[in-house]
């Protein structure tokens, strides 16, 4: 009776906190409705970055003395840089394309970044493409590497930097660069495709269900995960896999034409040192190197954009929150053991 009870209360509760939820969101809608589809837009200027740091640490290992007339020393060195440094001077934009799942979901806010780039970049600038991803979906890597052959279009220098790895979709992404830099033990490569498919044929048939699939066009479902897998079927996926494979090796070969393709495009990948040796990439150095080098001379900056959330995804994070919460309270009430 008491658990009963407790479940009442606990719907309540939330029927409670989803009412002034919504009263709060309706009160603030207008506004909410308005700027749903803004868009955050971060800009940071590397080399203040890299001089604050080195100047901190300078100063934590002098006295305080001696750190006031650094200070004094640096202010007057960054007054003059002021006064000598040229309008002219050539800048190198810098993204990340850090989280490479399997749809290749940061594509948006690539394609955004590279947009804004062009509105500014001219053919005496860079862009650095720092690329993490391990490959994915097809059409979603070929999307990605088409926002990056735009600056290729464009005659802006386009250098890809893989600090760990850019293997299959990855790859596909990187090979599209005018240089691709890459560290020592970054896994490089894994040019093929590759498709699974589960097939429950059998079981069906075991546990006697009848499953159907109606299709128009010949090879409308080649292989399915219910249906049975016929060898006309299987042989037509097994065409389109290699067409695919085919279409990967053309798309690398054009933009790395000294590269032998047959040798690498063998789904294999390798290191850093081997993938140089294969041409797969065109030196071996750190994207941190390779951007300390440069703000010695270029003006350094590094653009991030981001969709804020919508709506629609801020309701249902507080309305999720809010029936969490409340549940784990109810449990604790009761005493429940969790176990994993």
């Amino acid at each position: 009776m008491e658990m009963l009870q407790n479940i009442i209360t606990f719907f309540a509760q939330t029927f409670i906190i989803v009412l002034a939820i919504i009263a709060i969101l309706l009160t603030i809608g207008t506004i909410a409705f308005k700027s749903r589809n803004q868009k955050s837009f971060e800009i940071e200027l590397l080399n203040e970055k890299y001089e604050d740091q080195t100047q901190a640490l300078k100063e934590a290992m002098l006295s305080d003395s001696e750190a006031k007339k650094e200070r004094k020393r640096s202010k007057k060195e960054e007054k003059l840089k002021e006064k000598n440094s040229s309008d002219d001077k050539s800048r190198v934009f810098v993204i990340d394309f850090l989280k490479g799942d399997i749809k290749a979901s940061e594509s948006e806010n690539l394609r955004e970044e590279i947009t804004t780039i062009l509105g500014v970049a001219t053919s005496k600038d860079e862009v650095v493409v720092n690329v993490e991803s391990p490959g994915g979906l097809v059409h979603s890597y070929g999307f990605a590497a088409a926002q990056l052959i735009r600056l290729r279009e464009a005659n802006i220098p386009l250098t890809i930097c893989v600090d760990q790895v850019a293997a299959s979709g990855g790859y596909l992404m990187a090979c599209t660069a005018n240089k691709i830099l890459a560290a020592p033990f970054a896994l490089v490569g894994s040019i093929g495709v590759v498709a699974q498919v589960p097939n429950f044929n059998k079981v069906l048939k075991k546990h006697d269900i009848e499953y159907k699939e109606y299709t128009a066009g010949d090879y409308k479902r080649t292989v399915s995960i219910f249906g049975e897998i016929t060898e006309k079927g299987e042989a037509k996926f097994k065409e389109q896999l290699e067409l695919t494979h085919a279409l990967f090796k053309s798309f690398v070969a054009r933009y790395r034409p000294k590269l032998n393709i047959e040798q690498v495009a063998t789904g294999e990948f390798w290191y850093g040192e081997t993938a140089l040796m294969l041409n797969l990439v065109d030196e071996i150095k750190t994207s941190d190197e390779y951007l300390l080098a440069k703000s010695k001379q270029h003006q350094i900056v590094k653009i991030s954009f981001e969709q804020k959330p919508t709506l629609s995804d801020k309701i249902s994070g507080i309305l999720t929150k809010a029936v969490t919460l409340t549940l784990e309270k109810m449990i604790e009430q009761n005493n429940i053991t969790k176990r994993m």
